[in-house]
């Protein structure tokens, strides 16, 4: 059986350290108000056409 890999596990005092270090190198935190997506809108559709070029 092999094993899988440790993942790294992630501090709170990492990622207060990184989100300090993100803020103070100009980056912002922007609010996303709950149910939606913090994604843009992707342009055109993502459908594919399973007959086409046979």
């Amino acid at each position: 059986m092999s094993k899988k890999p440790a993942q790294a596990t992630l501090t709170t005092a990492a990622i207060e350290e990184q989100t300090a270090a993100f803020l103070k190198s100009g980056g912002t935190v922007e609010y996303v108000v709950k149910g939606r997506s913090g994604q843009a809108t992707p342009t055109g559709s993502k459908q594919i056409n399973l007959k086409a070029d046979r």
